[in-house]
């Protein structure tokens, strides 16, 4: 075989591993029980080498999940040495450090035998609705607070399941039938993916991965070195004040462009929190790299080779590193936070490339209730997580995309869902006029929610973990800052972005999500888009005169 043949061999196997990926997360969404895996998409899925390198993985998922999976079989290969896998094993964790940043997403990886021969290693991950402890508030001091911690453990040995493991989990979880079909769904996804390589290994008439990892790898890194040396080299610098938890926090980055690699470096960010907001480093590094590879090398394949490309550096005991035994359980309020920080920087080394800040957070609706949750609780106890999200940041050459969630990239979930799973009414989900970030490019707008109880006399509870209420979304270039978020009732009292509070009986939880920021002198903006706008809802008349000069 000549090598230009050999090369377009490898091509070849290389996008059918892709499409092996995908069949696995695939099976992931129509096997789990919970709606954030079947709805929203919070996964990841991925095949990797011996040695723990991921070579590639599923374009269903979410990059914090995918990226920190990829750092994370490592830790399960030192644990569980290879030489000692056998077929029908699975190993599981939630540690947070050493899986993908908080107690509530686990990881399971588990090995892939083709003939007999282990070959490879499929790893995926979910968010699940419930692990115990205060529920899903950033209210925790330690990660003990925060749920059942499981460390690296073998969840079935040659096909029998670890039985003892899965009565410890479901007696200490509130939803033990949903969280037990999402831990069947995660090995029953790797165990697809298992099948569907030694079909692809068959037909392709080879014995392992070796040579397709290896290219995979070399061709990927070249990639991003080519990449990265198209950019100017040197070091930027940006600081971003969110809202944090009862004190601002300030994350600040220093990038720098190398000739092969980009570095980023958080020095001078904020200390670690005492409450959990705090980032893990792999969470951190997750959300760091995908930023950067979404603006230098979006056709490049996610895998090792890329993502050793872009190196992370953090401050011991900081925000963005927060050490075991740290309340991490939103720790996604600092890490989606992160590409916005990092692109203030690239920005000024790479005008009109980068949007202006977005909402970012997620505004993710957590409610609950139940025994010693909701006070003098008397109907069907619940938990439920229903995803949303407000405006991204406006481009150089177009507006921001409203309800859109970037950078994490999980779907809306549909609140029929919500209502279906949960007894709660959604009255109200439509677009928030005048939250988008007023600019030549006007930012993405929010979403308006009301929610209340099915039951007139019910209560529930609100686990708040929300950004952008005090601090909002930056504009760039003369662009305006998006709308700040906003938590209430409708009788009209405020509530806290941050924290577990009560909606009593009758009330109805109005949350208004934050746009984002402006690109662009908004006196520019072209007068048909202001007056389209207008027409459709998304601007007001007094917006339009007042910031964009239009006439009533």
């Amino acid at each position: 075989m000549s090598a230009a043949v050999s090369d377009i061999a490898l091509q070849v196997m290389w996008n059918r591993l892709l499409s092996v990926v995908e069949e696995q997360a695939r099976t992931l969404v129509r096997t789990a029980f919970s709606t954030s895996a079947r709805e929203a998409g919070d996964i990841s899925a991925g095949v990797f080498d011996l040695e723990g390198r991921m070579l590639a993985q599923a374009v269903t998922g979410t990059p914090g999940h995918v990226n920190s999976m990829a750092r994370s079989v490592k830790h399960f290969i030192e644990a569980f040495p290879v030489a000692t896998m056998r077929p029908g094993d699975h190993y599981i964790t939630n540690d947070p450090w050493k899986g993908t940043g908080h107690l509530y997403d686990i990881v399971v990886t588990s090995p892939a035998f083709h003939e007999g021969k282990l070959v490879a290693l499929f790893s995926c991950t979910t968010h699940v609705v419930d692990i115990g402890g205060i529920g899903q508030s950033p209210e925790g001091r330690q990660v003990f607070h925060e749920g059942l911690f499981i460390p690296l453990l073998p969840l079935a040995r040659e096909g029998r399941l670890e039985e003892g493991l899965m009565r410890l989990i479901r007696a200490n979880v509130r939803e033990p039938v949903q969280v037990e079909g999402d831990i069947h769904a995660l090995m029953a996804c790797n165990d697809i993916g298992a099948r569907r390589l030694s079909a692809m290994l068959a037909e392709h008439g080879i014995a392992d991965l070796d040579a397709l990892g290896a290219h995979i790898v070399a061709r990927s890194r070249a990639g991003m070195a080519q990449a990265i040396a198209a950019l100017p080299r040197g070091t930027w610098r940006n600081a971003m004040r969110i809202d944090g938890f009862g004190a601002p926090i300030d994350l600040v980055a220093a990038v720098t462009i190398a000739e092969d690699h980009i570095l980023v470096d958080y020095e001078g960010s904020s200390p670690s929190s005492d409450r959990g907001i705090n980032c893990p480093y792999c969470y951190t590094d997750a959300y760091t790299a995908f930023g950067i590879k979404a603006l230098i090398g979006p056709a490049i394949p996610n895998n090792a080779g890329t993502l050793d490309s872009i190196v992370v550096r953090t401050p011991a005991n900081s925000i963005v590193d927060a050490p075991w035994p740290a309340a991490v359980n939103a720790r996604s309020t600092i890490g989606h936070m992160l590409p916005d920080v990092v692109y203030g920087a690239l920005h000024q080394a790479l005008p009109d490339r980068l949007p202006a800040e977005g909402t970012s957070n997620l505004w993710n609706l957590k409610l609950g209730a139940g025994h010693g949750i909701t006070a003098g609780h008397t109907g069907r106890p619940f938990q439920v997580t229903t995803f949303h999200s407000g405006g991204a940041g406006a481009r150089p050459r177009q507006d921001g995309l409203s309800a859109t969630p970037f950078p994490s990239g999980v779907r809306n979930v549909p609140v029929e869902i919500t209502e279906t799973i949960a007894p709660v009414v959604i009255w109200k989900k439509e677009y928030r006029p005048d939250s988008g970030g007023p600019g030549t490019h006007r930012g993405g707008l929010g979403q308006m929610m009301e929610v209340t109880h099915r039951d007139p006399a019910g209560v529930f509870g609100l686990f708040a973990t929300f950004e952008r209420v005090v601090y909002p979304a930056r504009g760039r270039e003369g662009g305006l800052p998006g709308a700040r978020g906003r938590v209430s009732l409708a009788s009209g009292q405020e509530l806290q972005g941050k924290g577990f509070q009560l909606v009593p009986a009758g009330e109805r939880l109005v949350v208004e999500m934050p746009g984002g920021g402006g690109y662009g002198d908004p006196a520019r903006r072209d007068p048909a888009l202001v007056a389209a706008d207008v027409e459709a809802g998304l601007v007001s008349q007094e917006q339009a005169a007042a910031l964009y000069g239009a006439k009533r």
